[in-house]
């Protein structure tokens, strides 16, 4: 997320389903003659499902298919509005659970994964998402997770203090009930094509902003569904997360995405957060050289004095995060995403014993 610190850590999940006067959204929007569904040029709808954080609502897309079925793409989060807006959209538009014929997700993050398994119960339908997206949502989400004590422990390493590290275990606890019932995943191939609204489309490995997640190019139309991986006037949160199988670079990975994803001509782009546009390359552009421009201001930093991660992250989101613990824990991730894209350059170092605590300097 560019612009403010509170833009660049709105990936996160939200504290209430219900609004302060006890009516869910779907319900005061019905009041208001409002609808969550827009139909697009190509006969598609977008379904804009709301968040209970900053970002305010995920894109889903709904896509007709010759057969009569309907491709549902990221459902959004399990909540109570979530679910209510989809049985009301889905009723205003005359299409029933069974019309789903399957459920294609981009990456794993619950704002987009939450409900794929409560709409296959619904719907019967397989949900595609790739092997890799898979194995992380079971490793954040999966019986017998430990993922919460190995963040704590690597944030603790990088400097976080005590009485921040108590809460981060309630809060990404808080999440499971927002992914369940979780779904029997059906594999998505990247560099593989799959046939959707009478197109064919190129399946992207789309790394960074999430393991395992993709984008879907469409030659034909033109068309990118980009995911969180291109978005307009923010940009997705990358972060470093500890484990051996996790990518020790992901903005390497992310700016290498997004030099390839420059590359492809789009008349349109529909991204899972804000409104469609149409060039993804100019965008991409763009996301690429504010974090050039973060690295930087990072280096900058790091030139005063050696210092941990979590110092950083303060000096460079600010401390009123200590206030938000979920702001906090990607606020802190994207550091050190940008730390360790430094180390890679040759242009800073991590020293400090095994068991921490480390710090970085300038290289």
């Amino acid at each position: 997320m560019s612009g403010t610190a509170k833009e660049r850590t709105d990936e996160g999940r939200g504290i209430s389903d219900r609004e302060d006067g006890g009516e869910t959204a779907a319900e005061n929007a019905a009041q208001r003659g409002d609808t969550a569904a827009e139909r697009l040029e190509n006969g598609w709808f977008r379904v804009k499902i709301p968040l209970p954080y900053s970002l305010r609502y995920v894109n889903s897309y709904l896509i007709p298919e010759a057969d009569g079925s309907w491709t549902l793409i990221d459902p959004g989060l399990n909540t109570a509005e979530s679910r209510d807006i989809w049985l009301r959209e889905l009723n205003r538009l005359g299409i029933r659970f069974r019309d789903i014929g399957r459920i294609v997700l981009t990456h794993q993050h619950p704002d987009h994964y939450g409900l794929a398994g409560w709409f296959q119960l619904q719907a019967g339908c397989p949900v595609l998402m790739t092997a890799e997206a898979g194995r992380y949502a079971r490793r954040l989400w999966g019986s017998g997770s430990v993922f919460a004590a190995e963040l704590t422990g690597w944030f603790r390493n990088h400097g976080m203090p005590e009485e921040l590290l108590v809460q981060l275990g309630p809060h990404l606890a808080s999440f499971r009930e927002r992914v369940e019932p979780q779904p029997r995943l059906t594999d998505l191939e990247p560099g593989s094509r799959l046939d959707m609204g009478g197109e064919s489309w190129q399946i992207i490995d789309a790394p960074g902003h999430a393991g395992g997640g993709v984008c879907l190019y469409s030659d034909a139309s033109m068309t990118l569904i980009a995911g969180d991986q291109v978005l307009p006037r923010i940009t997705p949160n990358i972060s470093l997360i500890p484990g051996m199988q996790e990518d020790p670079d992901p903005l390497g990975s992310y700016l290498d995405s997004l030099r390839e994803l420059s590359g492809l001509e789009t008349r349109q782009v529909l991204p899972g957060h804000r409104d469609p546009f149409p060039d993804a390359g100019r965008r991409a552009m763009e996301i690429i050289a504010h974090h050039e421009r973060r690295l930087e201001h990072l280096l900058g930093l790091l030139a005063e004095g050696p210092a941990s991660a979590f110092d950083l992250c303060e000096r460079e989101f600010g401390t009123h995060l200590r206030h938000n613990i979920h702001n906090l824990r990607f606020a802190m991730s994207e550091t050190l995403a940008h730390l360790a894209r430094l180390a890679k350059r040759g242009k800073a170092a991590v020293s400090g014993p095994a068991g921490g605590p480390w710090t970085y300097a300038s290289a």
